[in-house]
C-alpha cells in the first residue's frame, strides 16, 4: 500500500498509466516536472477505477473540451461542462461522482519537481495559498485562448528536444491567464452575492483548511468572529446542511484518505486527527459511514 496518503502525486499517477502507455502515448506528456493531458478521456477512467477520495499536493489546470462530469471539489459538488476551466491547488480533495462517455478535457499538472516560473514573491495571487480550487464557466473568447495556450504547450513538449525555458514560459501565461480569468468572474460574483453566501463560502474554506485538527463549529465561529449560533443558522440556511455535517464530511473524507492510501495504524489516524482516543475515534467512523476503519480498510485496501 502507497505510504503517502496524496493518491494523485506524481509517482502514484505514473503507476496509474505506466501499463497503458502505449494507448494512451499520443495525448498524454508525463515526466517528473510535469503532465499534459490533450484530450484523451481514457485517463479519467484510469483515475476513477482507483477508487476515490483522491488528495493532490501540486497544481492542475484543465478546460472541459466536451462531455460533463459532476465531481465534488473541496466538499461541493460541482457540474463542470464544456467551456469551464478548474483549478486544483495542493491539499485539493475530489471525489468524481459521474462523468459522460465523450468527457474531453485539455489540462495540465505542474508536480512537486516542477520550478515555478516566477521570481519570488510573484506568484499570481490565485495560486498563493488562498484559493485551493476553483472551476469556472468562460466565454469563447477565454476558452479559445486556454485551449490554444495548452495546445501551444503540447507541440513544444514534443518535439524531440524540448526548449524548457519555451515551456516555462508557457505556463506562466496560462498561469497569468488563469489568475485574470479568476478575478475578473470573482469580483462580478461578489458584486451580487449575498453576506451570507459570502460567510458560507469563508467557512467551506476554513473547514477545509483545518478540519483535519478542529472538529467543533466554535472554532470556525471565532474565527470569523461569529456566535456559533448565528455561524449555525447562516449555514444550515444557505445550504440546508448543519454545519456540524460539513464538517463531518471533511473529516471523514480525510479518514477515508488516510486508510486506503496510507500505512498509517489506525491509532495513529486517530492521534493525527486529534481525536481523544482509537475507541472514540473507531465509534466515530462507525457511526457516520456505517463501518468500523478496520472494515474500510480491508474492503477497499
Amino acid at each position: 500500500m502507497n505510504k503517502q496518503p496524496k493518491l494523485l502525486n506524481f509517482s502514484k499517477m505514473h503507476e496509474i498509466l505506466e501499463p497503458h502507455l502505449t494507448k494512451i502515448r499520443e495525448s498524454i506528456f508525463f515526466n517528473p516536472e510535469m503532465g499534459i493531458i490533450h484530450g484523451n478521456s481514457q485517463l479519467f477512467r484510469l483515475i476513477i477505477q482507483q477508487e476515490p477520495p483522491f488528495a493532490i499536493d501540486d497544481y492542475r489546470f484543465g478546460v472541459v473540451v466536451q462531455g460533463h462530469a459532476r465531481i465534488n471539489f473541496n466538499l461541493v459538488e460541482k457540474q463542470i461542462e464544456p467551456h469551464t476551466i478548474v483549478f486544483l491547488g495542493p491539499g485539493t480533495v475530489i471525489t468524481p461522482l459521474s462523468y459522460s462517455d465523450d468527457l474531453e478535457i485539455f489540462g495540465m499538472a505542474l508536480f512537486a519537481d516542477f520550478t515555478m516560473p516566477f521570481p519570488s514573491g510573484q506568484m499570481p495571487s490565485a495560486f498563493n495559498g488562498q484559493v485551493r480550487d476553483f472551476q469556472l464557466h468562460v466565454d469563447n473568447e477565454e476558452f479559445e485562448t486556454v485551449c490554444e495556450i495548452i495546445n501551444t504547450l503540447w507541440k513544444v513538449v514534443q518535439q524531440h528536444n524540448i526548449n524548457k525555458q519555451t515551456a516555462n514560459s508557457l505556463v506562466a501565461a496560462l498561469m497569468h491567464y488563469y489568475d485574470d480569468i479568476y478575478h475578473r468572474h470573482t469580483n462580478a460574483q461578489q458584486s451580487i452575492m449575498s453576506r451570507e453566501q459570502n460567510l458560507f463560502n469563508r467557512f467551506i474554506y476554513l473547514v477545509n483548511q483545518y478540519a483535519v485538527h478542529e472538529h467543533q463549529i466554535g472554532f470556525y465561529a471565532d474565527k470569523m468572529c461569529l456566535t456559533e449560533r448565528y455561524l449555525g443558522t447562516i449555514i444550515r440556511q444557505i445550504s440546508g446542511t448543519t454545519a456540524k455535517e460539513w464538517i463531518d464530511r471533511a473529516i471523514i473524507t480525510r479518514i477515508k484518505i488516510e486508510l486506503k492510501h496510507s500505512e498509517k495504524s489506525i491509532a495513529q489516524i486517530s492521534d493525527d486527527m486529534n481525536f481523544p482516543n482509537p475507541s472514540f475515534f473507531t465509534k466515530y467512523f462507525h457511526r457516520l459511514t456505517g463501518s468500523t476503519p478496520k472494515k474500510y480498510r480491508q474492503k477497499d485496501g
